[in-house]
């Protein structure tokens, strides 16, 4: 099966973006038209509020919407919930792309808080003071990762995404 399909920016009441994919046509293997569809207003307007009764109740309710191409979206989606659409592109929300950024932090530092863990208790068994000592330094710098002064500095996704965990925790 083909689709046909035009891209649509959604802003919605909290000034998020979300992007949707309209479908205008399926098309049998053969080429034969299964469906078509015009991406009118009337026809986007109704397909927004089909799709608003399957998304959660406390989802934020659409503002506005408008059609898009590809190419007017980043090609990189690392922060793609910073997205705003704002006078005609979109662009990162960089105070949001930070938040982000510092939760993906404190995501990949938990599986290596939870080893240092384990080797703290392990080394405390044995009464390795300065093991532990080393460990909890180790553990200290992931703690201080979220708070690297270099994210709040970070003017583009580029630069926050140079920002990583500490290679010696």
């Amino acid at each position: 099966m083909i689709v046909d399909s035009v891209r649509i920016a959604l802003t919605c009441a909290d000034n998020t973006l979300a992007v949707m994919t309209f479908v205008t046509a399926e098309y049998n293997r053969d080429g034969t038209a299964r469906w078509m569809r015009l991406p009118t207003r009337a026809a986007v307007d109704a397909e927004i509020a089909r799709a608003a009764t399957t998304f959660d109740p406390g989802k934020t309710p659409i503002q506005g919407w408008r059609f898009i191409e590809e190419a007017d979206l980043p090609a990189d989606r690392s922060y793609r919930n910073a997205w705003r659409d704002r006078n005609g592109r979109i662009e990162h929300d960089m105070p949001h792309a930070r938040t982000l950024h510092r939760d993906l932090l404190r995501e990949a530092r938990a599986p290596r808080l939870a080893a240092l863990d384990e080797a703290y208790l392990r080394a405390d068994e044995a009464g390795e003071v300065t093991a532990k000592q080393r460990i909890a330094a180790r553990k200290q710098r992931l703690r201080d990762a979220p708070s690297d002064p270099r994210i709040e500095a970070a003017q583009t996704p580029e630069a926050l995404k140079l920002i990583t965990l500490p290679e010696d925790a």
